[in-house]
């Protein structure tokens, strides 16, 4: 289908994309990558009167690190999250979708999108990061932990714009991630993140988990870490802590999957990425 009509606008400082988004008010929609807003609008599910696109804003698009912090500025592409070696962020984006996608979707957008079928959102639970937005009333930090509040809502105001990621590097950690879907370009059935330090004596110092697409939220599958977390890193208590990562969770049934089958898959999957986390 054809989009309904609408302005456009490409600013080229921050401070001009937050006064083009505040004068459109309601009806004006920030564009990033744009894989998540342009099919609802193709579809008419989305209808902003006016689009402010950030490709030309400057300093969105740089990776850092700073003291023991990664940093991601909005506008960084998913591609390049995939090849810069930043461990379990590195792993999820490696598995976005095909090479065009992640050539053109960002960062910012999807965490902004707060899909919880999409795979940055658990991945930043799982380092307990945070993401940095400014308004008209300046710049806030929002802890992961705060920001998912419901399906495709998040605790982003609506005059705010997302200027940068930060996570926490998790140095000393072992990652895993592993994603069930049927085809390459598809959303996740079901998605697991973990990160595992392992102690000195090979038990496991700290244990996180990220759960994609079982509930209308990213979560945490705490029942699995509390049960991982100070006991030998065998293989039989990683199978013990997997059969509990469905607990708490809501997984929505859809056409790929009932609500019982995503459950099994999360304690599968969980199960397999503690065990590369563990190596």
């Amino acid at each position: 289908m054809i989009p309904a009509e609408f302005d456009y606008v490409a600013p080229q400082s921050l401070d001009e994309a937050l006064q083009a988004l505040r004068e459109g008010g309601e009806d004006a929609k920030l564009l990033a990558g744009g894989h998540s807003l342009i099919p609802l609008m193709k579809l008419r599910l989305a209808a902003p009167a006016l689009l402010v696109d950030l490709r030309r804003v400057p300093g969105l698009s740089d990776i850092s690190r700073d003291n023991g912090t990664i940093r991601l500025g909005a506008m960084v592409r998913h591609h390049a999250v995939a090849t810069a070696g930043l461990g379990l962020p590195s792993l999820a984006a490696s598995t976005i979708a095909d090479q065009q996608v992640r050539n053109a979707g960002t960062i910012g957008g999807t965490l902004a999108h707060g899909d919880p079928a999409s795979d940055m959102p658990a991945i930043l639970l799982v380092h307990e990061g945070s993401v940095v937005v400014r308004g008209q009333n300046g710049e806030r930090e929002i802890a992961a932990a705060d920001l998912f509040e419901d399906y495709l809502t998040t605790s982003i105001a609506e005059d705010e714009i997302v200027t940068e990621v930060r996570l926490p590097a998790l140095e000393g950690y072992g990652f895993g991630y592993h994603k069930f879907n049927r085809r390459q370009e598809d959303w996740a059935m079901v998605a697991v993140s973990a990160a595992v330090k392992k102690g000195a004596d090979g038990s496991a110092e700290d244990v996180r988990i990220g759960l994609t697409h079982m509930s209308s939220v990213p979560l945490r599958a705490t029942a699995s870490e509390d049960a991982l977390r100070g006991k030998p890193l065998t293989e039989e208590n990683i199978a013990a802590a997997a059969e509990l990562a469905s607990e708490g969770t809501e997984p929505p049934a859809d056409l790929n999957a009932s609500a019982d089958y995503k459950r099994h898959l999360a304690r599968v999957l969980t199960r397999r990425a503690l065990a590369d986390a563990s190596q």
